[in-house]
């Protein structure tokens, strides 16, 4: 995974690795495979609540960019909340608009609040 430094502390935390490493998204019904492209995964984040709102979740999602990229991964996927109703506290996989911020784009939607979105590297 990924972390976030505020000098010496962690203030945030993302998990990515290739797809295939999360067994309940290989069988979720509504996060299921697109396609066959062999793409990462970004699946679960932390922010303390101090540093939320300030920016800390569009870093890690750079930063898991750049982790994939250096592993040779062509296609970052994510599957964030898309939902104005949902507390920070429930969306352990981030919200849409922050993946959007970094340039991911939506090439799916498994239910009104759960897009699938990539970025192509």
């Amino acid at each position: 995974g990924i972390i976030a430094y505020d000098n010496d502390a962690p203030v945030g935390w993302c998990a990515i690795e290739p797809r295939e490493s999360y067994a309940l998204l290989e069988n979720s019904r509504v996060l299921k495979r697109i396609d066959h492209e062999k793409v990462w995964s970004v699946v679960c984040f932390f922010v303390d609540r101090k540093y939320r709102r300030k920016g800390v979740t569009e870093k890690l999602l750079e930063a898991a960019l750049t982790h994939a990229k250096k592993n040779k991964a062509k296609i970052v996927e994510g599957y964030p909340i898309d939902s104005k109703n949902t507390p920070s506290a429930f969306a352990w996989t981030c919200f849409a608009s922050a993946f959007r911020k970094v340039g991911f784009k939506e090439v799916h939607r498994g239910s009104p609040t759960r897009p699938i979105m990539r970025y192509y590297l």
